[in-house]
């Protein structure tokens, strides 16, 4: 170190000395970080919070498909279980009828009037010569590319094919019909849910079946010259989905459900 002498180095050494002694400004902090944090945090615990009070001690994300599938099931078990509840009380009325017809000549009457329309009701079971058409969604393969310009809906079978079919048989001419086994009546409405098919309260799933007793011949001529039936033909080609014709002895059962009719109106 280098020591000078003279009045400018005294000078300079009381400066620095006056400078030691005298009390250091402090540095400006930035009033936004000391504003912005607190409120950050606060944020954040309030999200946490909510979030905890939210879930109750479940996972906010968790899958809820298989209990959708479980309430589906149990729906399902609930409508059969109905069903044969239904099935037993129809029979304790017709046994009671049958009973009261034996002494009663109104009541026999009425019943000998009903039974003459069960058959074009669709109350009672028919066999005879008639066509099968089976209608099935194309299969599916993994790790395989969909064909170009195709959806998943192009691959599955809808409402509107299915329907096509049964207007198209009902057409040529069908006598009765059954669709999954199922006898179709004029009130009977069907529905797809997806790939699935919903009739008079069932799911059912493809491949989906449909039988009608009549002339064959009359039937195919029919389903050919359906508009709906011929663009799904067109798709079986193209996508590969299934559609069969056969035509051999088939028996359709009796309508076994309610006939009870929801809303009608008056024609005028």
């Amino acid at each position: 170190m280098e020591y000078t002498s003279g009045a400018a180095s005294w000078q300079k050494a009381l400066r620095r000395a006056v400078a030691g002694l005298l009390p250091r400004r402090p540095r400006q902090r930035r009033p936004g970080w000391s504003v912005g944090v607190p409120l950050i945090a606060a944020a954040a615990g309030l999200l946490f919070t909510t979030t905890a009070t939210t879930a109750g001690g479940t996972a906010l994300r968790e899958d809820r498909r298989p209990q959708l599938t479980q309430l589906i099931e149990d729906r399902r078990e609930q409508v059969e279980a109905s069903e044969q509840r239904a099935a037993r009380l129809r029979a304790e009325v017709e046994d009671h009828t049958a009973t009261l017809a034996d002494t009663d000549g109104p009541i026999r009457a009425q019943r000998d009037r009903a039974a003459a329309s069960r058959q074009a009701a669709g109350f009672t079971a028919l066999t005879g010569t008639g066509l099968t058409v089976e209608l099935n969604d194309a299969p599916q393969h993994n790790n395989q590319a969909l064909p170009k310009g195709a959806s998943n809906d192009d691959l599955v079978v809808h409402q509107g094919d299915v329907q096509a079919v049964v207007n198209a048989l009902w057409a040529g001419g069908a006598e009765a019909m059954s669709i999954m086994n199922v006898r179709v009546l004029s009130t009977s409405a069907v529905r797809c849910v997806g790939n699935t098919l919903l009739l008079h309260g069932r799911v059912y799933s493809p491949p989906f079946k449909i039988v009608a007793i009549g002339d064959p011949a009359a039937l195919q001529q029919a389903l050919a010259a359906s508009e709906g039936v011929r663009l799904f033909r067109r798709d079986v080609e193209h996508y590969q989905l299934g559609y069969a014709e056969k035509v051999s002895t088939v028996t359709v059962p009796a309508f076994e459900d309610s006939t009870a009719l929801q809303s009608a109106k008056v024609p005028r």
